[in-house]
């Protein structure tokens, strides 16, 4: 049973609790938060509370998580864009609007359902919620994922996204036109103390570092492609708007006069990586799906 303590700052004294807790992990709905404060797995000062309490500061929060009662992730027969498969390794095309995992709110119709029903054999390294998961992407953003078949391939894949090895290239439509052709965004990321929920440019970030170039300029939005050098989460949605130019579509960190999606314009083009068995590299690609190239037809004949 994992216990996690947090300190209120100044800046969050007189916040709700169920407010403060759920922003400390995005994976943490606040329902969710609000039943575990009930059930008295969160408490102030070793005191039980009620989901609306206003924390003063210096006071220390205790969350216990409470073991999953049971859980079993069940398999089911999703359709999985299968780009890649062996005894090691399997390269998955998710498409947009699936969740990679199962979490609070999404125990069903997750890439991770889809893959036990596919295979017996996924690596038990991340646990019974995250079987074979190496690296994730949004739910709204679609595109190539690795997905690891044994613990060995597990580590070696790890190994390789730490040694900045794996190849990770990303289409994007971002709003303005950008004027040079090529940039590096060195800037790191943490979680933003004005809303927890969310992900922004600190000075005591992780290292967060993003190459781009311009595909295609059109009125008031770019086409660009997005190299990761390092993986933080929500990295190019959060290093795009600090440099002007957000995402098109995004609900979290783009402007809400956007294009009519549903989600950030984004996806995940191209992955590359070496074999975790043979040490040969493997590159794959896969096409901009159908809902963004249909954006960027309507683009060029707004152009």
């Amino acid at each position: 049973m994992e216990v996690i303590q947090h300190i209120i700052q100044q800046n969050e004294q007189g916040e709700r609790i169920d407010k403060i807790v759920s922003g400390l992990n995005k994976e943490w709905s606040r329902s969710q938060v609000q039943q575990w404060i009930k059930d008295g797995h969160i408490k102030v000062d070793e005191e039980k509370v009620k989901p609306n309490f206003k924390c003063p500061a210096e006071s220390t929060i205790t969350v216990t998580i409470p073991e999953p009662e049971g859980l079993d992730v069940e398999p089911e027969n999703l359709h999985l864009d299968i780009t890649y498969e062996d005894s090691d390794v399997i390269v998955v095309n998710k498409p947009k609007g699936m969740v990679v995992h199962p979490a609070p709110g999404h125990y069903s119709g997750t890439m991770v359902n889809g893959l036990m029903y596919h295979c017996k054999d996924l690596s038990g390294i991340n646990g019974v919620l995250r079987p074979g998961i190496v690296h994730r992407i949004d739910k709204d953003t679609s595109g190539l994922l690795m997905v690891a078949k044994n613990d060995l391939a597990h580590e070696h894949l790890v190994n390789q996204l730490v040694a900045k090895t794996v190849t990770r290239k990303y289409t994007a439509i971002v709003h303005g036109t950008i004027p040079h052709e090529y940039g590096t965004i060195d800037a790191p990321i943490g979680r933003d103390p004005k809303d927890r929920q969310s992900m922004t440019v600190v000075d005591n970030g992780k290292n967060a570092v993003t190459h781009f170039k311009v595909l295609e300029r059109f009125k008031d939005f770019t086409l660009v492609q997005c190299e990761l050098e390092t993986g933080r989460t929500h990295q190019i949605r959060v290093h795009m708007k600090y440099i002007g130019y957000p995402l098109a579509g995004d609900p979290k960190y783009g402007p809400r006069k956007t294009l009519n999606i549903d989600g950030q314009a984004l996806h995940a083009g191209v992955l590359g990586f070496n074999h975790p068995r043979t040490d040969e590299y493997m590159e794959f690609q896969a096409e901009l799906p159908k809902e963004f190239m249909l954006l960027l037809t309507q683009l060029k004949n707004n152009h």
